[in-house]
């Protein structure tokens, strides 16, 4: 890009100036339209988390894990609190010299939060060696499998249908976990550190061509279970977890930076945008995901029920239930949010502590949880109040022109620029929010709602409200640092995506026009579309 001839700037500034004079496909006239684009507020800013953003740590693979500047020295010490444990790894109970670290499992995907979040970013993608047709997940794998019953779509939670909650596989439960402490099968002796059952990962391969005879090839994952613990290795394609009617769905770790500030973004500014049934005609139809509060239940409200606004289909409401929801499934240690364990009254549990002997209900003799209320209460805190980073490059020719076609092509549509966060005595997963969250002029280029972004994308899975096809809007700030942070990191729930421009390139349904218009453009535009996402 540094490269680019004076000739192809002065076209692509050309462009730019006759796109903006050509009206949008809505029904807004030339003149709003152009003057919309031609003014997009977006395009200089830099402190994307207002004041809650980190300036200078965008040079190193720290990038995404500095404290909020703003926080008070009290703040920063629970932060710094939470800090190290994020990155506890659990062990196998009972672990005499070290109680406070036991409980893991005894099924699990991780045994700590870095290997899903590795430096609070995207995990690695997991790659293929020359030859090998796919690879076990094991150890340090960010991607796991959630798994349910197919039920039909659920529109409105209510007691009457579980609060639309997904259907658990028998034996099994929402979520398959892969690996397990040594004993945790009757036939630990011969599949030792197995869990649930066995996941192997391979690729399908497609290539996607531009109009200038440029092409790019995309990968697909694709998941198969193997060796479940509820049947014999010679009947197994019979275990409930292999019948036609289970649905499943890969989850990648995510980013968990910005977290609070996101949480704190009123829900009327989040319902504000959308449009179910697409009243505008503009063929993007966002929704929101109404799903089961756990926080709200504990505290015995009578409805249940919150907006969604976490994890790749908006299925948990705030950052707490999300935090030790993972802390729960991912790793299997209880908490006082889900004080039971992951796999409770399933035959596998059951078979595991009459096998072991082992006391490990996920609490111990006091009635008390494998991780404290004061251990739960600081991690949570660290991922609320982790900083914004800044962007980058904002008065590079490239990245202004981009930020102006990002417009063009309508991905604002749905990664919604900017909003300000709530002020007052707002509640941050039933607590009080900080100070520091408060009134802060937000750009995490995300609308918070669901999008049917087409068959490509599709996991065919209901998660709560949200269709198979939906997905929520991913926030784009810190995208550019991802491979910054961690070079092994992909894009999209299953990290199929190496670049942002095969990320746009797998996007469809409600997307698809912005798709097709952006690969209409011209190779310099098109480049210069991604250096403003990348500044991000």
């Amino acid at each position: 890009m540094k490269n680019l001839s004076r000739a192809k700037l002065s076209n692509l500034f050309m462009v730019i100036a006759s796109l903006i004079m050509i009206s949008g496909c809505d029904s807004s006239s030339s003149d709003e339209k152009t003057n919309e684009i031609s003014q997009v507020a977006y395009t200089h800013v830099s402190k994307l988390g207002g004041d809650a953003t980190a300036i200078d740590a965008s040079d190193s693979g720290h990038g995404f894990s500095t404290p909020m500047l703003n926080l008070t020295d009290q703040e920063l010490e629970q932060h710094l609190a939470g800090d190290v444990n994020f990155e506890t790894a659990f062990t196998t109970a009972p672990n005499n010299e070290h109680p406070d670290l036991d409980g893991l499992g005894p099924v699990f995907n991780n045994q700590d939060c870095n290997s899903c979040h590795q430096r609070d970013g995207r995990p690695s993608t997991i790659t293929l060696a020359k030859g090998q047709k796919r690879v076990l997940l094991g150890q340090n794998a960010g991607i796991f499998l959630r798994v349910s019953i197919d039920d039909g779509q659920c529109l409105n939670p209510s007691k009457d249908n579980n609060y639309c909650k997904n259907v658990a596989v028998d034996g099994f439960g929402t979520q398959l976990f892969h690996r397990g402490v040594l004993k945790a099968r009757s036939d630990w002796q011969s599949k030792p550190f197995i869990g649930q059952a066995n996941v192997y990962l391979s690729y399908e391969y497609s290539t996607v061509s531009y109009a200038d005879g440029s092409s790019v090839e995309l990968k697909k994952p694709v998941f198969s279970i193997e060796q479940p613990y509820d049947v014999s290795d010679e009947n197994y394609i019979n275990s409930a977890i292999l019948q036609a009617d289970v649905r499943y769905s890969p989850r990648n770790g995510m980013p968990v930076f910005g977290l609070g500030l996101l949480e704190l973004i009123s829900d009327a500014d989040i319902l504000a945008l959308a449009d179910e049934n697409d009243a505008d005609g503009d063929g993007i139809s966002g929704r929101p995901n109404w799903v089961f509060d756990a926080i709200k239940a504990k505290n015995g409200d009578d409805t249940p029920v919150s907006l969604g606004r976490f994890g790749w289909k908006a299925n948990t409401p705030s950052v707490r239930v999300q935090a030790l929801g993972a802390l729960h499934g991912d790793m299997g240690i209880t908490n006082p949010l889900f004080p039971e364990e992951s796999i409770v009254n399933t035959a596998l549990h059951e078979s595991y502590l009459t096998r072991t002997g082992f006391v490990d209900t996920g609490l111990d003799q006091q009635g008390n949880t494998e991780a404290t209320q004061q251990f739960s209460d600081e991690v949570v805190f660290y991922v609320e109040t982790l900083a914004v980073p800044a962007r980058r490059n904002i008065a590079d020719e490239l990245v202004i022109a981009g930020a102006q076609l990002f417009a063009q092509v309508n991905c604002t549509g749905c990664h919604q620029p900017d909003f300000t966060t709530l002020v007052g005595e707002p509640l941050l997963g039933g607590l009080t929010a900080p100070e520091a969250l408060k009134g802060q002029h937000i750009y995490p280029f995300t609308d918070m709602l669901l999008h049917d972004l087409g068959a490509g994308l599709a996991d065919n899975r209901r998660d709560s409200t949200a269709t198979g096809q939906e997905w929520k809007t991913r926030p784009l700030w810190g995208v550019g640092l991802t491979k910054t942070v961690n070079p092994a990191a992909g894009f999209l729930h299953d990290g199929r995506a190496a670049t942002v421009e095969e990320a746009i390139l797998w996007h469809g349904g409600e997307a698809e026009q912005s798709k097709r218009d952006y690969m209409a453009l011209a190779e310099v535009e098109r480049k210069s579309l991604i250096n403003f996402v990348m500044s991000l």
